[in-house]
């Protein structure tokens, strides 16, 4: 039975994108849709949701849900190719709202044969779209010492990264690394200090499932399209669950609610400025008590923004 992935910040997100009953809005991260279910409850005859997905069974439960409702669709697309799709289906522009909800849902995280998680073993593959791409035990298998040591460094900021490396390469040298148990005791046995509460291997996974995915470069790609995406008043919802993601949407929000740089002192307008975002309100947290009943939500972060006209 595949496990239910609970939505994360779900009240929250949705009051953040101060829903339109008639607007057009899209889900860069449909997963198994909890966002997109609640959302689409709170739509009207009128309006209508698009979602992107790079997990063909996440595409595969969002074709069921767009059978069942003609205001809902879903492609097989990675985040970096949003504008592509919008563009396509004359939607670039019109945006009312989009919702990125960042990281890996459950479903992926408890299916042994996805490769996520160290405490189920299964094949080391990682990828977010099972349908193309290098597998982490393919990347492990031919990358050099130093890669993966910057890798470990730099996407999951692994104090160890130069140890757990070498040990990584003296391993595969006597056999293939293709299970996420063997790589989670290589990573423990280079690890004899370890980290109070938290496995030696979470930010090795964290950063090989970075690396394989892209995932930081398939944010930064489609950030840069949004504010052309949104209408004027459109609503950027992007919860995120690490520091890195996290950083590159506080650096975007900031750097588009300034707009051009001009020497201080000169008597410039907001709108002379190129502005194209405010950010709303302070970051937001789950609470205790979603934190409580779903311990995955407690590194969660959200960040919202709106399109200026």
């Amino acid at each position: 039975m595949e496990a239910i992935h609970t939505p994360v910040l779900l009240e929250e997100s949705l009051e953040a994108l101060a829903i339109d009953p008639d607007g057009i809005y899209m889900d860069g991260t449909f997963g198994r849709g909890g966002h997109a279910r609640a959302l689409l409850a709170r739509l009207g005859a009128g309006g209508s949701l698009l979602a992107l997905d790079r997990d063909p069974q996440a595409v595969a439960a969002g074709s069921t849900l767009a059978r069942r409702d003609p205001r809902f669709a879903i492609e097989h697309m990675p985040i970096s190719r949003m504008e592509e799709v919008a563009r396509r289906r004359g939607l670039f522009g019109r945006v009312s709202g989009l919702l990125l909800d960042l990281g890996v849902s459950s479903p992926q995280l408890e299916a042994p044969d996805r490769g996520f998680s160290f405490s189920l073993d299964g094949p080391l593959d990682m990828r977010m779209d099972t349908s193309n791409g290098q597998t982490a035990a393919q990347w492990l298998a031919q990358a050099k010492g130093e890669e993966i040591a910057r890798v470990l460094w730099d996407y999951g900021e692994e104090r160890r990264a130069g140890r757990i490396a070498r040990a990584i390469v003296r391993a595969r040298a006597e056999r293939p690394l293709v299970t996420t148990c063997a790589l989670g005791q290589i990573v423990a046995a280079a690890s004899p200090n370890r980290e109070p509460g938290k496995h030696p291997a979470t930010r090795t996974f964290q950063a090989i499932r970075i690396h394989i995915n892209r995932e930081l470069d398939e944010l930064r790609v489609c950030l840069a399209n949004v504010c052309d995406l949104l209408t004027a008043g459109g609503r950027l919802v992007v919860i995120s669950f690490h520091s890195l993601e996290d950083r590159i949407v506080k650096r975007f929000i900031r750097n588009e609610a300034r707009g051009d740089r001009f020497p201080r002192g000169l008597p410039v307008t907001a709108r002379e400025t190129n502005a194209r975002l405010r950010s709303i309100g302070k970051p937001v947290r789950p609470s205790s008590t979603e934190v409580a009943a779903n311990p995955r939500a407690r590194s969660a972060l959200m960040r919202v923004a709106e399109r200026l006209a």
